[in-house]
């Protein structure tokens, strides 16, 4: 049986997931920038995801190419929080629930034992990520609640477009748990 860090799939043995290691850094540079509309960040960013923050962060490999990539972080104010920040997968790795496999590999990890809540950002125009984590959320058993949280003219200068946040929770563990022993 695989570890939450180290999870394969069963229906291609050649697709992995796990925590990222620091040398991984410059590919996640590469599939984000493969990710449209991801934002582009810059490579040492990656690197400190990658190193510093690779707890809360996971992986996939396809054939040993990095196909998908979820960063996230647990907020010092919130430890019951995990948030997400960013969600890349590659065309070559859609239709296999990647998205949610990513971050369920990282919710079962001894570094998010507290967690209960998932917080993540999304656009109005990003029907993908909305239906997602919608979709997360129902499988987690959570609520979904969706606010505004940062504003394209008071905080994003206009650059971007205002982005909503997901609020998920809380979540029974015990759902976590019961994912990572039927991807394995």
């Amino acid at each position: 049986m695989s570890t939450p860090a180290e999870n394969t799939d069963t229906a291609s043995s050649h697709l992995t997931i796990q925590s990222p290691v620091a040398t991984d850094a410059s590919a996640v540079h590469a599939l984000i920038a493969r990710c449209p509309p991801l934002d582009h960040n810059s490579l040492y960013c990656n690197l400190l995801q990658c190193s510093d923050f690779a707890d809360t962060c996971s992986i996939a490999r396809l054939d040993g190419d990095v196909v998908g990539f979820v960063s996230g972080y647990r907020p010092p104010a919130e430890p019951h929080v995990l948030f997400i920040w960013q969600v890349a997968v590659d065309a070559v790795a859609r239709g296999r629930a990647l998205a949610r496999r990513l971050i369920t590999d990282i919710l079962a990890r001894p570094a998010c034992a507290g967690v209960t809540m998932l917080h993540t950002t999304v656009t109005p125009s990003n029907q993908a990520s909305r239906a997602m984590f919608t979709r997360l959320a129902a499988e987690l058993g959570a609520s979904v609640e969706v606010s505004p949280r940062f504003d394209r003219h008071t905080h994003l200068a206009d650059h971007a477009e205002s982005e909503e946040l997901f609020a998920i929770g809380p979540f029974d563990r015990k759902l976590i748990a019961q994912e990572q022993e039927e991807s394995s």
